[in-house]
């Protein structure tokens, strides 16, 4: 799955929080809701429409010469080397150099959809499929590992978050979509696909079968020995808020009064969902992420809906790593901003941007269009959210089977205040 975070403007669909790959059988967007506004997407709504809403007036300052040599001498002068090639049509050509101009912005999340891509787009964002389980985005241009997903064959293959993806099947990742990586992911229950992954100054060879992916959206617990409780949340889901609601009620039942959120390797999901359960901690309309436009629409903001209902005296540790984006993000910083808890963990992996979905000539151009902002004014694209605390979990550990940063969190909760 593709874009998980996404909500339709119209004609256009807003893709939160960066372009990034469920490769798994969900289907799960962010803050979806279908727009009843018309029309195409609101970042377009100035200028006028034409077909598919979008402006075709030429830029009179732009001097189109170069570009139209280059076209007339490919078309006179190229001759077809490669016998299982073959010669791309008036429509391909066009094709390639809507996505030039898309790839000239540097943003790996600016890209064009040829048809049958936006095709694969549209299926990603709408259907459910087999895969590996796995989240994966750019990370400075490197195809990445997000996080693997809880009880996924990506996970039990011993895929980890941060991990980089060199290859595919034995074809190099340079210069691959994350759009066109999760195609070839993607393939029949009971197949295989093959990744070289690069882990440190280890390069690593996987196999994993694709199989139908189902993960666990909560999970809760209270131990016994230190009093504290602990909810994991692996996705935010459309079910989460109630999920957590369920969980939030069974912890406070407890007595305790020591809260763990775990956000550890939770790659995001509806902001509805971040919004409503972040919704228990913070008072009636403070702030839990603003949507900045850089100026060319007006900023949206998102607030608390105020449950009040959070017990008095409860310390809170969230935790969170690599693995942790997106609507993670956007909850443990609205948290940590508040200084309503304290986040131990890892730095997590800075996914924060919106992009909208424009049909054109047959394809889709996804744009980018604001940045998600945390309540104190820090971006979390690129830069993701800092822990309080910084507590690595290494390779040894995971072999270990220990925990140190949920045991970190256990001792901050219980030791004096």
């Amino acid at each position: 799955m593709e874009s998980r975070e996404s909500s339709f403007r119209g004609q256009g669909v807003a893709v939160r929080g960066v372009s990034f790959a469920l490769v798994a059988a969900l289907s799960f967007i962010i803050g979806l809701s279908v727009g009843t506004s018309g029309s195409a997407a609101t970042v377009a709504a100035h200028i006028p429409f034409i077909g598919d809403g979008l402006d075709a007036t030429p830029d009179a300052n732009v001097d189109l010469a170069a570009f139209w040599k280059a076209w007339n001498a490919l078309s006179v002068n190229y001759v077809n080397t490669h016998a299982s090639s073959t010669l791309p049509t008036t429509k391909e050509r066009l094709h390639g150099a809507i996505s030039g101009l898309a790839a000239a912005y540097g943003d790996p999340y600016t890209v064009f959809f040829p048809p049958e891509e936006a095709k694969a787009f549209a299926d990603n964002i709408s259907g459910s499929f087999a895969g590996v389980g796995m989240e994966i985005g750019m990370k400075e241009t490197v195809l990445t590992v997000i996080a693997p997903l809880k009880g996924t064959p990506a996970e039990a293959a011993g895929i980890l978050a941060g991990d980089q993806i060199a290859a595919i099947d034995g074809k190099s990742t340079d210069g691959l979509s994350v759009e066109k990586a999760v195609s070839k992911i993607r393939g029949p229950i009971g197949t295989t696909v093959s990744f070289t992954i690069i882990r440190g100054d280890k390069s690593l060879d996987i196999k994993i079968v694709r199989d139908t992916i189902q993960v666990p959206e909560t999970k809760d617990s209270l131990d016994e020995k230190s009093g504290v409780y602990s909810i994991a949340l692996y996705e935010f889901t459309s079910n989460s808020a109630s999920l957590f609601s369920q969980a939030f009620a069974r912890f406070k039942a407890s007595g305790s009064q020591k809260l763990v959120i775990d956000l550890r390797s939770n790659p995001g999901g509806y902001l509805d969902a971040a919004v409503d359960i972040a919704s228990h901690f913070l008072p009636r309309g403070a702030v839990v992420v603003t949507e900045d436009f850089g100026g060319k629409e007006e900023n949206q903001v998102h607030t608390s809906l105020g449950y009040n209902d959070l017990p008095p005296g409860t310390k809170i540790v969230v935790l969170i790593d690599s693995g942790s984006a997106s609507a993670s993000e956007i909850f443990a910083g609205a948290l940590q901003d508040a200084h309503i808890a304290t986040l131990i963990g890892m730095k997590s992996f800075g996914k924060g941007s919106v992009q909208t979905l424009l049909d054109l000539d047959g394809g889709s151009l996804k744009v980018t269009v604001a940045r998600w902002v945390t309540p104190a004014g820090h971006w979390i694209m690129g830069d993701g959210v800092t822990p309080d605390i910084k507590v690595p979990f290494t390779a040894a550990d995971a072999v270990a089977k220990r925990d140190p940063q949920m045991a970190r969190a256990i001792d901050f909760l219980t030791r004096s205040r």
